[in-house]
């Protein structure tokens, strides 16, 4: 039978591919057979996750370490990537962060990192390996966008992460555009809650789960695999003619 969805030997770059999101995909590409380069700060963590994928699919893996916030750094970990494996077939921007406090609370500093790192990050290093991808006349990149690209949940204490995450939706749709003609499809994947390293502290706070239970259809939180079907799809040919979108996997939440 035809594999519509086939990524084997594809090469994928994955930021904040040391937990989380991020990892939990490049778990699903190396389990199709697909080509990593792992993007993230933390060194033993991306030391352990190479490993892992090695031993687990026997797949070719590298890792760069990388911090996202920074140009710089993004410029040299993706010319690793392509003196490596010579291409960059697949991107995934994962890596981001979290935080909770009403607007009078939260310090200009803060709000600075969270856009650096929320939405400055995905446009540098969509920027950088953009040119990898105009010059092979071929790309799939895939932006880690939020439920929150869209909606806003009671209680407000996201301002910088919803802001951010609204932008890497209209900057994805912006990509989609400019680079069609190279034969690049940009699209962004929405989840909402998922237990990860990032959302830990949110689920935690009293009520939360009750928020949960009221805004969302299915009453729970994500979890593990349930991006793995979207994230190949969109990694793949299948969705050729597919680019600009965001979408959500949120048991039901912006339908409401």
């Amino acid at each position: 039978m035809k594999n519509y969805f086939d990524i084997k030997d594809k090469v994928a770059l994955v930021t904040g591919a040391s937990s989380g999101l991020g990892w939990q995909i490049a778990q699903a590409y190396a389990s199709q057979g697909a080509k990593l380069a792992l993007f993230a700060r933390r060194e033993e963590r991306l030391q352990e996750n190479k490993k892992e994928l090695e031993d687990k699919y026997g797949v070719d893996v590298m890792y760069a370490v990388t911090d996202v916030g920074d140009p710089e750094n993004i410029a040299e970990s993706v010319k690793k990537v392509v003196d490596y494996f010579g291409r960059i077939d697949i991107l995934v921007t994962a890596a981001g962060m979290g935080n909770n406090k009403p607007v009078t609370e939260q310090s200009a500093e803060e709000w600075d990192r969270h856009i650096k790192i929320d939405l400055s990050g995905v446009y540098y290093t969509c920027a950088e390996v953009g040119k990898v991808m105009i010059e092979q006349n071929y790309g799939k990149i895939i932006n880690i966008g939020s439920i929150h690209s869209r909606v806003i949940f009671p209680g407000g204490g996201i301002s910088a992460y919803s802001s951010a995450k609204g932008g890497v939706m209209n900057l994805t749709k912006n990509l989609a555009v400019e680079w069609a003609k190279y034969n690049i499809t940009v699209n962004a994947i929405g989840p909402a809650v998922f237990a990860t390293e990032l959302t830990t502290e949110s689920i935690e706070m009293e009520g939360f789960m009750d928020l949960i239970a009221a805004y969302c259809p299915m009453q729970r939180l994500g979890e593990p695999g349930e991006l793995d079907g979207l994230a190949i799809y969109l990694a793949s040919d299948a969705s050729s003619f597919c680019t600009g979108q965001l979408i959500c996997v949120d048991g039901g939440w912006t339908a409401i």
